[in-house]
């Protein structure tokens, strides 16, 4: 049997063993964990039960991941996206005013946009026509992405705003103001943080395997020590968030789908809109995605010579398939997580590892109350070295070049600064159209990047809309 499993994943053609593979599937799940119980608050706010929603969550995150592992054989854990969960909560179920049925339509409708782009190769052809600098930009800005996610959820950053209007989004609020980020080691997060970014360094540099998910290890035990002596480190307590009724989502995005294509309010309006809609959920999902997994891919030793990634179509119809079962589960669109590379820099190869990720994530099912108690200030400390460890293409790109540079430049820095992968990778596309047309190259450009070029700025029209 165990020679069967490790033929089937190809250990032996990818230097890998069982070791490495679980250390790498038990380390993206801790760090992917957090979405367990970020996406029912988020969800919250389109009308939806938080116990279903953390159900559907969870079983979605697994069948998605399974799904990837067995059938791309590729280390990626896929669950809801952050981002378009909140478009999904309050822009398409807010501003837009559709029920959360309809958006699980919408994503329904997308998951299958996806699967057609990926079954006719469109989506592999995207990425091969995607310029070196841009690709290696794409994983530069996506590893300085995931430092400044680590970086807040470490506690490191404090935010002050100055004075200004503000919009209530459920738990949350829009600001029509600047926000200022500063480093703080003040609170006793960030003191628990810094303990594991040191030991990172310090096993990372001794080559120790499995470093990443022993600090986090160690920091837990850290943390809870701490705990009982007083510290407050925003514990979430078993039975903070029971679980829900799935049957209360599932399959509900089939009547969705139908309302979507309501005309009560005329037939232009409803074009519209869900053209609208389908733009931004679709080019969302699919760069954040193509991101994600060329920056991935690359450090899992999963690209060829020519650059291009080791069952790339498979990977791509997987990740996409997910979104399908995804909006039948009950929950936003399904997709490959950022996060993963915390896996694949714990040694992850092959998809033994997201199977590992996977039975995690089921398990989380009748765990969920418990794992809330592994802190943010553990894990994040993995997040801000993986986001290190992705910026070494940086001397790749020909920074005196300015027809490399402007488009490399604004990739990164859109994905940072703007919180956002799609919008930093469409950004990257029209400097580099305009940048070619600028300079009299424009015949250098493809005609699919052209077109794509185009429908980021309709997408960008869009928002000044909503």
């Amino acid at each position: 049997m165990n020679d069967f499993v490790a033929s089937f994943f190809k250990f032996q053609e990818r230097k890998t063993t069982w070791q490495r593979e679980t250390i790498g599937g038990i380390t993206s799940f801790v760090t992917m964990a957090y979405i367990i119980f970020v996406n029912p608050q988020i969800m919250a706010a389109a009308g939806m039960d938080k116990g279903t929603v953390m159900l559907a969550t969870c079983l979605a995150a697994a069948a998605g991941t399974l799904l990837m592992a067995l059938y791309a054989n590729a280390p990626f854990g896929l669950a809801p996206g952050m981002g378009i969960n909140a478009f999904f909560a309050y822009t398409l179920c807010g501003a837009m005013g559709y029920t959360w049925e309809q958006g699980l339509g919408a994503v329904l409708l997308s998951g299958i946009i996806f699967v057609v782009v990926s079954v006719t190769g469109l989506r592999s052809r995207i990425i091969s026509e995607i310029p070196m600098h841009l690709k290696k930009a794409i994983g530069i800005g996506i590893g300085m992405f995931i430092l400044y996610i680590g970086l807040k959820n470490a506690s490191l950053l404090s935010f002050s705003a100055n004075p200004g209007s503000f919009i209530p989004l459920g738990d949350s609020m829009k600001l029509d103001s600047s926000i200022i980020p500063a480093l703080t080691f003040a609170n006793d997060s960030a003191k628990l943080a810094l303990v594991g970014i040191f030991l990172n360094i310090g096993f990372l540099l001794r080559g120790t395997r499995g470093g990443m998910l022993l600090s986090i290890i160690i920091s837990m035990l850290g943390c809870y020590l701490q705990f009982f002596s007083g510290w407050q480190l925003g514990l979430h307590l078993p039975g903070s968030m029971p679980i829900g009724d799935l049957s209360e989502t599932f399959g509900k995005c089939l009547s969705g789908f139908v309302q979507l294509f309501d005309i009560s309010k005329g037939v232009g309006v409803m074009i519209f809109s869900l053209f609208s809609v389908m733009i931004t959920m679709t080019i969302a999902d699919m760069f954040d995605t193509i991101g994600t997994v060329l920056a991935t891919a690359s450090r899992a030793n999963l690209v060829d010579e020519d650059g291009n990634i080791i069952n790339g179509e498979r990977i791509l119809l997987a990740d996409a398939t997910a979104t399908v079962m995804g909006a039948f589960f009950g929950t936003s669109t399904v997709t490959t997580y950022v996060e993963s590379s915390t896996g694949v820099a714990a040694g992850a190869r092959t998809g033994f590892a997201s199977v590992v990720t996977a039975l995690l994530f089921l398990l989380s099912v009748s765990l969920a109350p418990l794992l809330g108690m592994v802190p943010a200030a553990a894990t994040a400390p993995v997040l801000i070295m993986v986001g290190i460890m992705m910026a070494s293409d940086i001397g790749d790109i020909d920074w005196r070049n300015l027809e490399v540079a402007v488009p490399a430049y604004f990739t990164m820095m859109i994905m940072c600064f703007g919180y956002n992968i799609a919008d930093g990778i469409a950004i990257g596309f029209i400097m580099f159209s305009f940048v070619k047309l600028a300079v009299g190259k424009w015949s250098e450009v493809s005609w699919l990047v052209r077109g794509l070029s185009a429908m980021f700025l309709l997408r960008f029209v869009f928002m000044l809309f909503y």
